[in-house]
């Protein structure tokens, strides 16, 4: 990259977009946004970001075009869709893809978006949730060729504390499956954990500091564990549906692969059970109600 702050833009201002986007701005770059909800982009703009109309338009000066939407289908209307990403890239550009999506469908749309316009794609999922999206300190986990991922790295070092290229094109969303499997089943048996402390006449709102530095200990423990005791589930930090998501691309890829995945199997299931209970949008912690009610 030039001495110069590169343009970027960005699609997709959710819960992690908006804080990604606004450590950009900071940063001093100069910014495009866009977002399928309209009013999402008006927080940017009035910190400096410029608000396009159609994905396309994102295209117009950025060196770097990036994505954080919902999930694969969501990806591929944005860049192949009327008014795409597709239709104004062109070759030097980079998409830089930090959603969770489906490896082989990763794949096959870097190669389409390549084939048809020249811009090539890196796919960077994150792990870290809305803190570290705020905090800057995010894990980044990318596939793509060696030299694009060292060309945003300067940029990534904004939004992430670590960015480690995993291999080619497709390689990120497979070790951001890895992580989802640890982070979900982690979740679920935090929240067998909390249930069962309280049933037994345990304090459970100091599991998390009993526990702190020893070998059960985790990030999710520590974030998860306090809410769950306190029933604290707003403001709803992530979504059960996007675990569920994760879980399904996890048992999908373990078939692709021929790869045995039975506890992200169950865990999919549960997760499935508790969204089909009106909790898909909200926050994992309230998984704890699942065996809350077991209980009565």
């Amino acid at each position: 990259m030039s001495s110069a702050q590169p343009s970027l833009a960005f699609a997709g201002l959710g819960l992690m977009g908006v804080p990604m986007s606004q450590r950009l701005l900071a940063a001093g770059y100069p910014l495009t946004v866009w977002n399928r909800s309209p009013g999402k982009c008006d927080r940017l703009a009035a910190q400096g970001a410029r608000a396009v109309s159609t994905p396309a338009e994102l295209c117009g000066d950025a060196e770097l075009v990036m994505l954080c939407l919902a999930d694969t289908a969501a990806v591929r209307e944005v860049v192949f869709g009327p008014g795409g990403i597709v239709e104004g890239a062109r070759p030097g550009q980079l998409l830089v893809d930090f959603s969770s999506l489906e490896p082989a469908a990763t794949r096959e749309m870097a190669a389409e978006l390549e084939a048809r316009s020249g811009m090539r794609w890196i796919d960077a999922p994150v792990s870290g949730g809305t803190p570290g999206a705020e905090a800057g300190s995010l894990a980044i986990m990318a596939g793509g060729r060696e030299a694009d991922i060292e060309r945003v790295r300067p940029v990534l070092a904004h939004l992430g504390q670590r960015l480690t290229r995993m291999g080619e094109v497709g390689a990120g969303q497979v070790t951001k499956v890895c992580n989802q499997m640890i982070v979900a089943c982690n979740a679920l048996v935090i929240a067998e954990v909390v249930a069962l402390a309280e049933s037994a006449g345990v304090d459970a709102s100091l599991i998390a500091p009993a526990l702190a530095g020893g070998f059960a200990d985790s990030r999710p423990l520590q974030i998860l564990a306090p809410q769950m005791a306190e029933s604290r589930f707003e403001p709803v930090k992530w979504h059960v549906r996007t675990l569920l998501k994760d879980l399904d691309t996890a048992v999908k890829l373990s078939r692709e692969q021929a790869s045995a995945t039975p506890m992200s199997g169950l865990a999919a299931q549960l997760m499935r059970l508790h969204g089909s209970q009106g909790n898909l949008e909200r926050d994992p912690a309230t998984l704890v109600e699942q065996y809350r009610q077991a209980k009565s």
